[in-house]
């Protein structure tokens, strides 16, 4: 009995039901605020009203749970069966929103998610036979860089979350942070096991209940609205299909597989289990269907969301039917807007505490993957330090590829995409591309002709 269940992977592990809630709940507050602002932000941008941004959110959170259960239940061709949290992906946020200004409006938008998503599925399989590429010199450099390309998000979150606001940054809002980040420390340091395990779920309920006795947390608008939400098809009209829009959407998608590759890879590491080009592709295939099911429910590209996978280093709970629980709590939030008020409303503050945490752990586990390396082998660290240093270029300096042309802009908008695309160049260059063979017969052929002529 006990020789059976030590086979059992640690992904496919089942704790119960109470359990996968709870958990599952952890993951979904983990990463609402970030769902929630892609739809918000290009909503905004391109002139929607009010009506039509809370459609685009409420889209957003059924997709994402869709999109979750696919991505962790799995299907044939479909799905890495990981304990990955998809949703919509902010890496195309600006491309969408110079698509819905310069003209095309939200229909062009998301008839160019459709048929990108599919061009998406057609090269999925490329994408899987590169993991050779990917050993722990690079994937070590992109997981640490994905931590700390998280933690500006966190430090806004701590400042209050929206910049334009008059409290941003206040003493109270580091304040509520802080109180949010002590007490989980504390649940860590003074408890075991289930507690411990969800101390992020933990402190973020305390650090919401001592919000609102402080007046800085806001519930009176979670009974305003409907309760119940049906999915519309459609809802923007049919889509259309232009060209331009088409071409700059299939750059967001290798950008955005890009990506996921990254975290797959990394869930891969932190779970500790193989992640080959079958499984990286079947999760690369599914997270391009949902992203081509999206337009249709009214939101946009799906990915694999990074906080999360901060969330599993953190608990140690490694199950994907935790994750999926999580994808199903976000369907039903999708139908009951309701309870995805009374989640929105935790305080920025609360979640930029724990995300801290969350998102450093990230890091963490990047530089462990790093301390495998043997540094003295000089190209190793030349991989390292330039890697990295070319995923905090736009994390630093957004306008460093400002005179780039659009597609590169595009491509070097993310520090993860960058820090990918540069580890794996330099890894070939070094590891793959053989030229000291070359180099040393011309030198010598060189030489025997000095002697031969002398």
């Amino acid at each position: 009995m006990n020789s059976e269940s030590n086979q059992i992977a640690p992904e496919n592990e089942k704790l119960g039901l109470s359990k996968n809630l709870t958990f599952g709940l952890q993951h979904v507050l983990t990463m609402y605020g970030g769902l929630i602002a892609a739809p918000l932000v290009v909503g905004t941008a391109i002139g929607m009203s009010t009506a039509d941004i809370s459609l685009l959110i409420t889209a957003s959170i059924l997709v994402g749970g869709l999109a979750t259960l696919l991505q962790t239940l799995g299907m044939r061709w479909f799905g890495a069966k990981l304990p990955i949290v998809q949703g919509t992906s902010f890496a195309a946020v600006a491309s969408m929103i110079a698509i819905g200004t310069t003209g095309g409006g939200i229909q062009t938008i998301l008839g160019a998610v459709i048929i990108s998503s599919i061009f998406g599925i057609l090269i999925a399989p490329f994408f899987s036979k590169i993991i050779r590429f990917f050993p722990p010199i690079v994937t070590g450099s992109i997981i640490t860089i994905i931590g700390i390309s998280l933690l500006p998000v966190a430090i806004r979150w701590m400042m209050g979350g929206n910049p334009k606001a008059d409290n941003f940054g206040s003493l109270e809002n580091l304040g509520l942070a802080a109180f949010t980040l002590i007490t989980l420390l504390i649940l860590s340091k003074l408890s075991s096991g289930l507690i411990s395990r969800l101390s992020v779920l933990i402190s973020m309920i305390i650090g919401t209940i001592f919000a609102y006795l402080i007046g800085m947390a806001d519930f009176s608008q979670i009974a305003q609205g409907e309760w119940i939400a049906l999915p519309q098809f459609f809802a923007f009209g049919t889509p259309r299909f232009e060209l331009p829009a088409i071409l700059t959407m299939c750059i967001v998608t290798i950008v955005i597989l890009t990506e996921t590759t990254a975290s797959l890879l990394a869930i891969g590491e932190i779970v500790n289990t193989k992640v080959d080009s079958q499984r990286l592709a079947n999760g690369l295939r599914a997270d391009m269907l949902s992203s081509a099911i999206a337009p249709f429910f009214g939101s946009f590209m799906q990915c694999a969301f990074v906080q999360n996978v901060g969330l599993v280093a953190v608990t140690g709970v490694k199950s994907r039917f935790v994750v999926a629980t999580g994808g199903a709590i976000l369907l039903v939030l999708g139908l009951l807007p309701i309870f995805g008020r009374l989640v929105a409303a935790v305080p920025a503050p609360v979640l930029g505490g724990a995300g801290i945490v969350l998102f450093g752990s990230v890091a963490a586990s990047g530089i462990r993957t790093l301390s495998k390396i043997d540094y003295q082998v000089q190209s190793n660290l030349i991989i390292v330090a330039i890697s990295i240093c070319a995923g905090l270029i736009p994390l630093i300096t957004p306008e460093f590829f400002h005179h780039f042309p659009k597609t590169l802009q595009t491509l070097f908008h993310s520090g993860i995409s960058t820090t990918c695309l540069v580890a794996v160049f330099l890894n070939i260059f070094f590891h793959h591309f053989k030229i000291h063979k070359k180099v040393r017969n011309t030198v010598i052929q060189s030489n025997t002709r000095s002697i031969t002529h002398s």
